[in-house]
This record gives C-alpha cells, structure tokens and sequence, in this order.
C-alpha cells in the first residue's frame, strides 16, 4: 500500500499531538491531504479511472467538513493547520 504505518505515524506525530493521537482534527486533515495529493498525482495518469474520481471528491468534502468543523470550534488552530499545510478557502 501507498501509505505504510509508519508514514502515518509521522504525519501525526508532526501534526497531531502524538504518534498514536489519530482522533485529532489537525492529524485528519493532514492524512486527508496526503491522500488527496496521493490521489491527484494517480489521475494525472489515469484520468479514466472514475472510480478514483469519486473517492478523491469524496475525501476533499471529508476535508472540507473537518475544516468547517475546526473553523467554527477555534479559529486559531485552522488558521495554523491551513498555514502548515498549505491549503486556502
């Protein structure tokens, strides 16, 4: 698979607040995003394969929810996940 144990465990250790913290927003949408990039680079080769379409819609809504969710709880931490990782409304 694309995305081992320990890959995972890294990106929430960077940005969740420990290895093991896989419940934390910040640690979601972080593992979303390296999907989705994961995701965008295979249709670039593929672009027939609705399938995959699908799921990445599918992942971005998730993410998208999840951000609307941390904008509305605390604005400070989505400012800082949006800044960390790039992303923009």
């Amino acid at each position: 698979m694309y995305l081992s144990p320990e890959e995972k465990g890294k990106i929430f250790k960077k940005h969740g607040k420990s290895e093991k913290d896989t419940g934390s927003a910040e640690g979601q949408i972080a593992l979303f995003t390296y999907r989705i990039e994961h995701l965008t680079k295979h249709l670039k080769k593929n672009h027939k394969d609705f399938n995959t379409e699908r799921s990445l819609v599918m992942l971005v809504g998730k993410r998208r929810s999840l951000l609307n969710y941390l904008m509305k709880k605390d604005i400070l931490r989505y400012r800082a996940i949006v800044k960390e990782l790039n992303l923009r409304k």
